[in-house]
């Protein structure tokens, strides 16, 4: 089914201005009568020398008047052909109605004044006819692929709107026009995780529903602004904004563009909610340079994703430009580290209120190639945002389970290693085997590893998170709910979730002892897991008044510098031999 692009009314001049993509110079009017009159005066040569017995001279060569029919002929015919292939219908039509009428003049001629030289005449004009008749039908053919190849051109093919060349055509029109406006990139989070679990087809459902939602909402105008909406590739769009008073009408317009998007998605009788990340460049404020304008409004929106700020939404900074250069940067030793295996994990101790050793959390520490140490508050939100969080999950784990595999084999160790696992590597199709076969590599009984998800999971993607955690607690392996109280918090979704452990966050517990309020959220947490039977540990103890806080409201594990930093391998197996003595 052929579909015609056809931008809304307010978009018209874009039209305009994409039209002229494929479509073809028009040739002034003007040379249409040029070439009737030439047709013409070659027609009157013709039948003025047809029959002409004189002889023309030109340096001293003779030439028959009666060899020049034939050359003006041929300019006749020139005439008729360059009808139909500069003014299309109208010179087709025109070139018809000629070498009809002078097909039947010259029959008239023969049957009337029985002159038989005219039979080649008719004949020409004939096969003129049909020559133009063919060229006119293959016009038409070539100008239905042009509107294909046009539509295929400005529009995107699995969505339906325009694509990246419509929304570069609008913006350069734009700025000719020195009109104003914002651009603002989207790029949508953790979409991978569907394509991941379900496959391409699913996340081209939803990115088909996600467009077609942002369409009406373009269209609409229920935004309050003239909006223009394209998709750029992948999970990335592009939305353009017009007809704004203020900085605030742009961010009202992209919060409307949001709600739109956050609203429930059903798919294959699951439900998904969507989210993104918005960031977004005004012209001329921030630039009046086409390409720095995307790259002002991409950085915003890699800073807002970044940052996993709740806010979504970020306008450009020149201060951003120092934390995109610092990003890249880190990104860059991101992946040097992953390439000369200097990312590795160290070990805190967790400990029973009677300070008797249950384990070591695995940590994600790196090293750039100059040796120095980057903190993993700085390398571990940027390897989420570029995709590189799944790779150091699995070194992690990797290195972790072969460590504690052999400490188990020295000291037939009881307690528990704890990892942390990204959404987007616990939803994994392979996720279970591969821990399956590590554990069984390392000799390590899945009772003694615990595998720490955060809240986010039932954000992102809860349908294939739960069904991996289910496996894995078929398995016998422990599941702890990392900084719980920080995000989504629902009775519901622990409920959902077959945890054996809750780990309340570092930042109520440095606020557990300034107030009251403090003090009994923190304790609410812990009543929750013990009505729901779950351990409770508090991470980030750092001080005697709150490790005797938490022992007056009844927490029952702690993991903090109090009774141990992050250590070694080397620190950690020598804590277990003191242990194991004491």
């Amino acid at each position: 089914m052929e579909r015609n692009f056809k931008l809304p009314g307010r978009y018209e001049f874009v039209e305009k201005t994409l039209n002229n993509i494929t479509s073809r110079k028009r040739v002034h009017i003007i040379f249409y009568f040029l070439l009737l009159i030439l047709f013409e005066i070659a027609n009157y040569f013709l039948r003025v020398t047809v029959s002409s017995t004189e002889i023309l001279f030109f340096k001293g060569i003779a030439i028959p008047v009666a060899s020049l029919p034939g050359v003006f002929s041929s300019l006749a015919n020139i005439c008729i052909i360059l009808l139909v292939v500069l003014f299309d219908t109208l010179g087709f039509i025109t070139a018809a109605i000629i070498l009809a009428y002078q097909a039947i003049k010259l029959i008239f001629i023969i049957f009337v004044y029985h002159q038989g030289t005219s039979l080649a005449g008719i004949f020409t004009n004939l096969f003129t006819l049909l020559a133009i008749v063919v060229m006119y039908l293959k016009n038409r053919q070539i100008e239905k692929i042009q509107k294909r190849l046009r539509e295929q051109a400005v529009t995107d093919s699995l969505t339906g709107l325009p694509n990246r060349l419509a929304c570069n055509e609008l913006i350069k029109s734009l700025i000719k026009k020195n009109e104003k406006f914002a651009i603002t990139m989207i790029d949508l989070n953790n979409f991978k995780s569907i394509n991941d679990t379900l496959g391409h087809n699913a996340g081209n459902e939803v990115l088909k529903e996600i467009a077609t939602r942002w369409k009406f909402a373009a269209d609409s105008g229920l935004s309050g602004t003239h909006d223009f909406i394209t998709r750029q590739g992948g999970d990335e769009f592009t939305l353009i904004i017009r007809n704004y008073k203020s900085d605030n009408d742009i961010y009202k317009a992209i919060k409307y563009y949001e709600s739109v998007l956050e609203k429930k998605i059903i798919l294959r009788d699951r439900d998904f909610f969507a989210s993104a990340s918005f960031g977004y460049a005004e012209f001329p404020a921030d630039s009046d340079n086409f390409d720095t304008l995307f790259s002002y409004a991409d950085l915003a929106m890699y800073d807002i994703k970044r940052t996993n700020s709740s806010a979504h939404i970020l306008r450009f900074s020149p201060d951003l430009l120092k934390n995109g250069e610092h990003d890249i940067e880190i990104e860059r030793k991101i992946r040097n580290a992953l390439e000369e295996n200097t990312i590795y994990f160290a070990l805190q101790p967790q400990f029973d209120m009677q300070h008797k050793l249950r384990g070591f959390e695995a940590l994600a520490r790196m090293k750039d190639s100059e040796g120095t140490i980057i903190p993993p508050g700085e390398f571990i939100p940027i390897a989420e945002t570029v995709g590189l969080i799944d790779k150091i999950d699995e070194r992690i784990f990797r290195d972790a389970t072969k460590f504690f595999g052999e400490l188990i084999k020295k000291t037939g160790l009881e307690t528990i290693l704890s990892v942390n696992v990204s959404v987007r590597h616990l939803i994994k199709d392979d996720y279970v085997n591969e821990v399956r076969t590590i554990l069984k590599k390392n000799g390590i009984p899945p009772s003694q590893l615990e595998i720490e998800i955060t809240e986010s999971i039932m954000i992102d993607s809860e349908g294939p998170a739960i069904e991996n955690i289910n496996e894995l607690k078929k398995m016998g392996i422990r599941i702890a709910i990392d900084d719980f109280g920080t995000g989504y918090s629902s009775l519901s979704y622990l409920n959902r979730i077959p945890a054996d452990l809750l780990k309340i966050d570092k930042s109520f517990i440095d606020k557990m002892n300034s107030s009251d309020s403090s003090k009994q959220y923190v304790a609410s947490i812990i009543s929750i897991g013990h009505i729901m039977n779950f351990s409770v540990i508090s991470e980030g103890v750092e001080e005697d008044s709150q490790l005797d806080t938490l022992r007056a409201i009844g927490c029952d594990l702690i993991q903090g510098f109090i009774w141990g930093h992050p250590m070694t391998p080397e620190e950690a197996e020598k804590l277990v031999h003191q242990m194991l003595i004491s």
